[in-house]
C-alpha cells in the first residue's frame, strides 16, 4: 500500500468514526437547540426537557458495562454500525412524537448509540492507528461529538425554521441511515467473535476517571439542555440566536478537543490536563452566571466551556486509551463512559428545578460547584499518579 493510499484510509477511518460519535449524541444537542419550539408543540415543560436528558443517558449509563463487553467481544465494525442504524431510528420517532411520553421513550432507545459510542471507536483506533498517532485522532473523533453539536445548533436549527422542528430531526436521522450504509462498505471485518472476560467494578485509574467523568458529565449536560433555553427566558435573544449559542459550545468544543487531545499524547503531560480543564470550566460557569446582568459574557461563557469543559471528555478518553488493560480496552471506556453519562443523567434535572423556579443563576451556581468537584478529584489523581512514578 503506498503512503497516499494509507493516508486517504486512515483519514476516511477519522471521517467516519467521527459521524460515528457526532450521530451517537445528535438526539441530546437537538432536544437542546431545539428546547424552545418543542416547549411551545408538545406543551414540554422546563423540567421535562431535562427528563429528556435523564431518560436517555440513564440507559447509556446501564448499557455502558455491557456494551464495552459486546464491543471486545464483537468487534468494532458490527458495532459502529448498529449504532448508526439505532441513532437513526431513534431520531425518527424523536420527529413522529406526539407528546411527552413518546418523546421520552424515544429518547431511551437513543441511549443504546451512546452506550457503543466511545468502546467501539476507541476499540477502532487501538486496532487500526499508529500508537503516536492516537491521541490527536482520539481527539479528532471526539470532537464529533462536538460537531453534532454545531449541526444542531446552526444548519438543523435553521432548518427547523424552514420545515418545523420535526423536518429537521428527520433530516438528521437520515443522514445517519447514510452513515450506517457508508460504515458497513468501508470498514474492515471483525475477527471471529472471543469470549471476554468481564470487568463490572472500576479499579485504579478507571475508577478516578469515572469519578471525574460523573462530575463533568452533570454540568456539561445542564449547559447543553438549557443553554439555548436560558438565552430565550433569561437574556431576550430570538430562537435563531439562542441555537446559535449551542453552535459556538459546539465549535470551540471541536477546538478544545482537537488541541488538548494533543497535547495530551504526551503522558508527562495528559496526568495534569483533566484538573487543569475543569478549573477552566469553573471560571466559564461563572461566567455564565455572571452573564445574566452582562448579556455578551454568555457568548464568552459558552465558548470557554466547549474549550475546558467539554474537551476535558477527550482528554478523558486519551488517558483510558493510554491505561487500558490489553484486550479490554471496549469495557475500560465502557465504564469510564456510563460515569459520564450518570452525569448527564443526573444534572439536569437538578437544573431544571432551578430553571422552573427561574433560578437561572442558581443553577449556573450549582454547574460551577460541580466542575470544582471534578478538578478536585482530578488534581487528587494527578498528585498520586506522580507519587506512583517517582517511587517507581
Amino acid at each position: 500500500m503506498s503512503t497516499e493510499t494509507g493516508r486517504g484510509a486512515a483519514g476516511a477511518l477519522t471521517t467516519l468514526l467521527t459521524c460515528a460519535m457526532a450521530f451517537s449524541m445528535m438526539q441530546l444537542f437537538l432536544l437542546g437547540a431545539l428546547g424552545p419550539r418543542l416547549v411551545a408543540d408538545l406543551g414540554v415543560s422546563e423540567t421535562v426537557l431535562g427528563l429528556t436528558t435523564t431518560v436517555g443517558f440513564a440507559t447509556a449509563a446501564v448499557l455502558s458495562p455491557a456494551g464495552g463487553r459486546v464491543v471486545d467481544r464483537l468487534g468494532p465494525r458490527r458495532c459502529l454500525v448498529a449504532l448508526l442504524a439505532v441513532a437513526a431510528v431513534a431520531l425518527a420517532l424523536i420527529g413522529a412524537a406526539p407528546g411527552p411520553g413518546f418523546l421520552l421513550a424515544a429518547v431511551a432507545l437513543g441511549g443504546l448509540p451512546q452506550a457503543l459510542a466511545n468502546p467501539a471507536t476507541n476499540k477502532a483506533i487501538l486496532a487500526a492507528v499508529p500508537p503516536d498517532r492516537r491521541a490527536s485522532v482520539t481527539g479528532m473523533k471526539q470532537s464529533g461529538v462536538q460537531l453534532g453539536a454545531f449541526a444542531a445548533g446552526l444548519p438543523l436549527a435553521a432548518l427547523a425554521g424552514l420545515t418545523g422542528w420535526r423536518g429537521a430531526v428527520w433530516a438528521a436521522a437520515g443522514a445517519a441511515v447514510v452513515a450506517a450504509v457508508w460504515a458497513a462498505r468501508a470498514l474492515p471485518a471483525d475477527p471471529p467473535p472471543k469470549s471476554t472476560p468481564a470487568v463490572w467494578v472500576p479499579r485504579g485509574t478507571v475508577a478516578w476517571l469515572m469519578v471525574f467523568s460523573l462530575l463533568l458529565g452533570c454540568g456539561i449536560a445542564s449547559v447543553n439542555t438549557y443553554l439555548s433555553l436560558y438565552g430565550t427566558e433569561r437574556l431576550g435573544l430570538g430562537a435563531t440566536a439562542a441555537g446559535a449559542l449551542v453552535a459556538v459550545l459546539g465549535v470551540s468544543g471541536i477546538a478544545g478537543r482537537l488541541g488538548w487531545s494533543k497535547v495530551a499524547g504526551r503522558p508527562d503531560r495528559a496526568v495534569w490536563l483533566p484538573g487543569f480543564l475543569a478549573l477552566g470550566s469553573v471560571a466559564a460557569a461563572l461566567l455564565l452566571a455572571a452573564s445574566s446582568s452582562a448579556r455578551p459574557l454568555v457568548w464568552v461563557a459558552a465558548l470557554a466551556i466547549g474549550v475546558f469543559a467539554v474537551a476535558a471528555n477527550a482528554v478523558s478518553m486519551v488517558l483510558v486509551m493510554q491505561h487500558a488493560a490489553a484486550g479490554r480496552a471496549g469495557q475500560d471506556s465502557a465504564l469510564v463512559s456510563a460515569g459520564f453519562f450518570a452525569g448527564f443523567a443526573v444534572g439536569p434535572p437538578l437544573f431544571g428545578l432551578l430553571a422552573e423556579a427561574g433560578r437561572y443563576n442558581g443553577g449556573w451556581l450549582l454547574v460551577a460547584a460541580e466542575f470544582a468537584g471534578a478538578a478536585a478529584v482530578a488534581l487528587l489523581w494527578s498528585v498520586r499518579e506522580r507519587r506512583s512514578v517517582v517511587r517507581s
